[in-house]
Order: C-alpha cells, then sequence, then structure tokens
C-alpha cells in the first residue's frame, strides 16, 4: 500500500530532486574564489591551437568563445558530477546565490491570471520606502510591460532587478486604479534562516535552508534570541539544505562541541591533508540537540551532521542524506566564466567519508536517488544499502557508523505518503493554491491583528472553513476533485493553506511553525528530547 502511494508521489518528488540535483551540480561552492592569478603559463596546449586554427582557417565565421565554452563543458563531463563550468551569466547567478543578497526592489511577487501581483514587500526595503503595498498589481517596468503575453518568473525578475541606486518607475495598479511608484533599487538581504521559534518553553527550533556568506551570523542572531527566550534544547533542521560555504558549517558545529575537537579534514591528491578545529568555547555546548536531514541534505550540511554524530553531540533523525562529500574551489577564466574544480573529500572526525560513488557516471549518479525510492528505502530503514566496502567506525557512545554514501540517520523517520492524489498534486502546484491564500488574506488583512504572534495564530486561527472555501473557487471545472478527497487528504491541505496564509504575515518562520505542527520529524525530534 505504502508503495503504491508513494508510486502517485514519485514525479513530484523527483522533480524536485533533479532542481537540487542541479543546484548541486553547479550552485555549490564549498571554498571561496581562488582563481584569480592561478594561471602564470604562457604555454599553449593542442585544445588552444586547435581553437586558433578554427579562428583563422574556418571556412565560416564562428564564436570562438562559444567553442571555448562547450570544449570546457565537455571535458568536465568525464570528471566528478560536481566539477562544472559556470559561463559568465550563470557564474553571476551561481555568486548571487550563495552572497546572501541580490540588488533590486525588496518585493515578492507572484504571477496570477496574467498578472505580476505584489504578494509581500521587505519592510523598510527599497519599495517599502517608494509606498508600493501587498495588493497592488505591476502593469510595467520603465515603460515595458508586463502584461499582455505569459511572462516567466526569470523574464519578470531581470525587469524588476538591476544595480543598487537605479530606478525602477513601476506603473501599478492599486485597488483598480492606476499610479506610478519610483523605487531606487539597493541591496536586498536573502536570509538562510528559514525559521527560527520556541516549539516548548525549553525547546527551540532553527531551519536553515543553505550555507551563504551570512549564514553563520544570522545562526548566532537565531541562538541568541532563542537562548534568550530559555531555550535549553535545539532542534536543528537541515531537511532540503543542498550545502554552501564549508566555512559556515565549520563556525556553526564549533558552537555546539567542546575543547579544540576536530570537525572535518579534507584531502586530495594535489590537496595535503587540512583539518579544521574548534577555535572557542560554543554557544550551546551542553544542552539537547537534534538534526534532523533527509535525502536532499547535502555536502556542508553533511559536514555539520557528521561532526555532530561522530562526537555523539546530537542526535541524527530524518532519512539517509544526499552523499556529497567534495570539495570545490573556483577558478576564474579571463572572460568572466569559471570552473568550480573538486579539489579534495570531506572526511569526518572519525575519517569517514561522506561521498557516495559516482564511478558509473554523472547519470547512474543521479538516478540511485530514484533507486532510493524504488528499493523502499524511503519508508523503512531496513532497506537503506550502504555501499561502504566493510568500512565500520565505533564512536565513543558505542555507536556503529559507516562511510560513503552520506550519513545515515540514528533515528529514521519514513517519508509521508499519506498526501493527495496525484491530480490534486497537479492543482496545487499549478499555483492555485497560492491564488487562494492570496484573496482570502487581501480580504481578511485585519483578521492577522488579533493575533500577537505565529504560534497564537498556529493555535488559533479558525478560518479553515473559509479558507478552504476560496481554493474551491479557484478551482474552477477541477473542483469536482476535490470533492472526491478522503478526511486525512483535506486535513493535510488545509493545514498547507493555514501554513501559507501565515507566511503573509510571519514568513517562512509561521510557515513552518505551522507546518511543523503535524511533521513527523519535528514529533520525532521532540520524542528525542524528552527522553
Amino acid at each position: 500500500m505504502g508503495n503504491k502511494k508513494l508510486q502517485v508521489w514519485l514525479p513530484l518528488l523527483f522533480a524536485i530532486i533533479m532542481v537540487a540535483g542541479m543546484f548541486l551540480g553547479y550552485k555549490i561552492n564549498d571554498g571561496k574564489n581562488s582563481g584569480k592569478g592561478f594561471f602564470s603559463s604562457n604555454k599553449r596546449g593542442s585544445l588552444q591551437e586547435a581553437l586558433d586554427l578554427i579562428k583563422m582557417r574556418y571556412v565560416d565565421s564562428v564564436r570562438i568563445d562559444t567553442l571555448e565554452g562547450k570544449a570546457i563543458q565537455e571535458m568536465m563531463t568525464d570528471l566528478d558530477p560536481h566539477s562544472v563550468y559556470l559561463p559568465p551569466v550563470e557564474l553571476q547567478e551561481a555568486n548571487e546565490d550563495l552572497a546572501g543578497n541580490f540588488e533590486g526592489i525588496g518585493v515578492e511577487f507572484n504571477i496570477f491570471s496574467d498578472t505580476v501581483n505584489v504578494v509581500y514587500v521587505n519592510p523598510n526595503g527599497p519599495s517599502d520606502k517608494a509606498g508600493l503595498q501587498i495588493g497592488d498589481k505591476i502593469i510595467k517596468v520603465n515603460g515595458a510591460p508586463l502584461t499582455g503575453k505569459p511572462f516567466t518568473i526569470d523574464e519578470i525578475k531581470k525587469h524588476i532587478r538591476g544595480e543598487r541606486g537605479s530606478k525602477a518607475v513601476l506603473d501599478v495598479l492599486r485597488n483598480g486604479k492606476p499610479t506610478v511608484v519610483s523605487v531606487t533599487r539597493g541591496t536586498i538581504p536573502v536570509p538562510s534562516v528559514d525559521a527560527a521559534y520556541m516549539v516548548d518553553n525549553a525547546t527551540g527550533y532553527i531551519k536553515l535552508n543553505k550555507f551563504t556568506d551570512n549564514s553563520y551570523e544570522e545562526f548566532m542572531q537565531a541562538m541568541e534570541t532563542l537562548l534568550k527566550q530559555g531555550m535549553q534544547n535545539l532542534i536543528y533542521d537541515l531537511r532540503g539544505n543542498g550545502g554552501g560555504f564549508m566555512n559556515e558549517a565549520v563556525d556553526m558545529a564549533d558552537e555546539f562541541l567542546d575543547g579544540d575537537k576536530l570537525i572535518v579534514y579534507t584531502q586530495g591528491v594535489n590537496s595535503k591533508k587540512r583539518e579544521y578545529r574548534c577555535k572557542r568555547p560554543g554557544l550551546f555546548e551542553k544542552g539537547k540537540l537534534v538534526i534532523i536531514v533527509d535525502e536532499l541534505s547535502a555536502s556542508a550540511s553533511e559536514v555539520l551532521a557528521g561532526a555532530l554524530q561522530d562526537w555523539c553531540r546530537a542526535t541524527i533523525v530524518g532519512r539517509r542524506t544526499f552523499g556529497k562529500g567534495l570539495v570545490q574551489e573556483q577558478y576564474s577564466l579571463s572572460d568572466g566564466s569559471a570552473i568550480r574544480l573538486t579539489v579534495a573529500r570531506y572526511y569526518t572526525p572519525l575519517g569517514r567519508s561522506i561521498q557516495r560513488s559516482y564511478e558509473n557516471g554523472k547519470k547512474v549518479y543521479m538516478d540511485q536517488l530514484w533507486e532510493r525510492f524504488n528499493s523502499g528505502e524511503m519508508l523503512s530503514a531496513d532497506s537503506i544499502k550502504i555501499h561502504n566496502n566493510g568500512k565500520r567506525f565505533a564512536t565513543a557512545c558505542r555507536d556503529t557508523l559507516f562511510g560513503g554514501d552520506g550519513i545515515t540517520p540514528s533515528i529514521f523517520v519514513p517519508i509521508d505518503t499519506s498526501l493527495v492524489r496525484q491530480n490534486i498534486n497537479r492543482l496545487i502546484t499549478a499555483g492555485n493554491f497560492n491564488n487562494a491564500v492570496y484573496k482570502y488574506y487581501l480580504k481578511n488583512k485585519t483578521l492577522f491583528e488579533r493575533y500577537k504572534s505565529s504560534s497564537e495564530f498556529t493555535t488559533g486561527f479558525s478560518g479553515n472553513g473559509e479558507l478552504w472555501d476560496e481554493l474551491l473557487k479557484s478551482q474552477n471545472g477541477d473542483a469536482a476533485n476535490f470533492a472526491k478527497i478522503s478526511v486525512k487528504e483535506k486535513e493535510l491541505l488545509q493545514l498547507r493553506l493555514k501554513a501559507l496564509l501565515a507566511r503573509y504575515k510571519w514568513r517562512n518562520s509561521g510557515f513552518f511553525q505551522v507546518l511543523n505542527s503535524s511533521d513527523a520529524a519535528v514529533k520525532k525530534a521532540l520524542e528525542v528530547i524528552a527522553k
């Protein structure tokens, strides 16, 4: 029965995994830029000679830079799955992703009925200062229309974003009336801490989505806030966290471990062994600690979880992690592109390699995640197959750990298969949920004034029926599908609607606080802490 339910969800889950795979494949940089000035030899190789020959003698005109890029990309395919070539445009996006900020106007938008709707305005950001409001519909940016044809999110971003200090003149519809808002673009922070709140009087919860340049600073601010609220135990959620800068993970581990304990070491054929150890007294060295991971937790997430598991400092809960234990360094090329080259492997304090095998090529490497679903590993710990070549490691707390294939949790939590049917899922991903919640929020803004916090909203909101009716209205001809769902499916969908509604007021912290109220892994973490 469980496998049948899982098969319904495989298309969605595989789509998520492929997105994460691409992110892992070209977005992760666990070493800072280190390539400038690296190339010093003037010796010309055969590749450069071939390109020069084509440039000078080829019968037709051709773009040499395009050929160079293709040649480099082809070379990368013969290396590991995480060594990649980044053309200039992709490089800018990749660097921006881990910078923890970007330059723009400071709004969040969605597309409803082919119109750009402002669904959130960053407090004290450029748009807030200019007077843009939630509910405004953006019709033009600097004279360029955003209506009349379907626009992608990326196309809209190109119009809205721009250099700090530049102007974005927005033609806006507000309550049906046209107005113009002139916004001076600025630097917009992108938080990596999705949520930080107290689950109960003694237990804090933090969720981190990636390890950016600012993650450690954000993490420390969240920790200090929770400690002031009486936190004695911590649940640290790394599910879906594909990694990022290793030094951020090392700094966080230092806050949990005492003395000069080894956190991680790196080593490669052309890279000497380098150890990373604790350097200072930590902020949370004694309290109970649970780390939640899943199949999309990778790289820096695995460094942090692995170190805490090796030292018996934390209980790892969830499902086996991705298995990316390779260190990339970025080397800039003369045309503005770059190579992110794997130069070493990570090893946990006990000497465990995190990296799973890629000897059969990139496709097989990514398809291994499919195999986890097909083998039943997502449903049962007994189905976990670790290709560790017999390597076992013993901890001081008498646990037996394995090398390779990521980090295996001490306590397994199966994937939730009690979800909804595929046709309902299609409606959810088509944007109907967001549209229904957005309309409900605009109609009931004053409702939120009665809730002083997301905690009060999570326990006190009683508008599920009205919100559900709004969803049914948004389905048009598909509403009949919702009439056939089970009681359990309806409860799960209503929880999702409520979480999306909380996000309008309390952002991701409110969103996850609502979802976590029924989350199996969070419940298991609380059980561990209670022992």
